[in-house]
C-alpha cells in the first residue's frame, strides 16, 4: 500500500508543479481594471462572455453583435491557464449563458505542447461545468496565422484533441475557424490578417463572427 501511495504521489507532483510554474501575476492590473469597469457600470447577467487573448481583447463586439447581450473580457497575450487563473473573478460572477473562449494560440508560441492545452481546456471546460452547469462554452480553434505557421501543426494537434473532446458534452462546441482562415496555396489568406500576421483584420472578424452567431441564436 505505501508503494502505491508513493507512485500516486509520483504522478500528482509533477502535475503540480507545471501548473505551478505558470505565473499570472502580470494581469492583475488589467483584472482589476475588469473589476472597477464592473463597479461603475455591472454588466448583464446570463449574457454572452467572450474571454481570452487578444484576439477576443480586439474583437468589436458592439460592431459585429450589436443586438446582444455580449461582454469583452479578454486580455491580450494570455494563455488558457491564465483564464482560468481567473475565472472567479471575469467568469462565475457574470454567470453567462455562454462562454464564448478563444486561447491556445500564445501557449503553443510559449512552447507548450498540444496535450498542454487540451489539458488546460478541460480545466477550463471543467470549471464551467462545476460553477454554472447550463452555460455552454463555445471554444474558437486556434486559429492558423502567417507569423506562427511553422507551429501550425503542433496547434491543428491541440484542436483535435479538443475536437474531439467537445463530442461528449452537447454543451461543449468546437467551433472550426482554421478551414475558411485557409486560402488555395493552403496557407492563411493574408487579407484576414493585419501586418504584423497574427492578429485579424475586420475581413478575418467577420468570419468568426458569422459562425459564432450560427450557434448563439439557437
Amino acid at each position: 500500500m505505501r508503494f502505491i501511495a508513493l507512485s500516486i504521489i509520483s504522478l500528482i507532483i509533477p502535475t503540480l508543479m507545471c501548473h505551478a510554474e505558470h505565473d499570472s501575476t502580470r494581469w492583475e492590473d488589467e483584472i482589476q481594471f475588469f473589476e472597477e469597469t464592473d463597479k461603475a457600470n455591472p454588466p448583464p447577467q446570463n449574457g454572452i462572455l467572450f474571454v481570452g487573448s487578444s484576439s477576443i481583447r480586439f474583437w468589436d463586439l458592439d460592431k459585429f453583435f450589436p443586438d446582444l447581450p455580449v461582454i469583452n473580457r479578454g486580455f491580450g497575450g494570455s494563455q488558457i491557464a491564465d483564464s482560468i487563473n481567473f475565472a472567479d473573478r471575469i467568469l462565475l460572477p457574470y454567470k453567462p449563458a455562454t462562454v464564448v473562449f478563444y486561447a491556445g494560440d500564445n501557449d503553443i508560441a510559449s512552447g507548450k505542447s498540444a496535450k498542454d492545452v487540451f489539458e488546460d481546456y478541460k480545466t477550463f471546460a471543467g470549471i464551467i461545468k462545476d460553477h454554472l452547469p447550463d452555460t455552454r462554452l463555445l471554444y474558437v480553434c486556434i486559429k492558423p496565422s502567417l507569423s506562427r505557421w511553422t507551429l501550425v501543426d503542433e496547434m491543428r494537434k491541440a484542436n483535435q484533441l479538443i475536437e474531439q473532446y467537445t463530442t461528449q458534452d452537447e454543451n461543449l462546441i468546437y467551433i472550426d475557424i482554421d478551414t475558411p482562415m485557409i486560402g488555395e496555396d493552403a496557407k492563411p489568406i493574408p487579407d484576414l490578417l493585419l501586418n504584423d500576421g497574427l492578429h485579424l483584420t475586420d475581413k478575418g472578424y467577420t468570419i468568426w463572427s458569422d459562425l459564432v452567431r450560427e450557434h448563439l441564436s439557437e
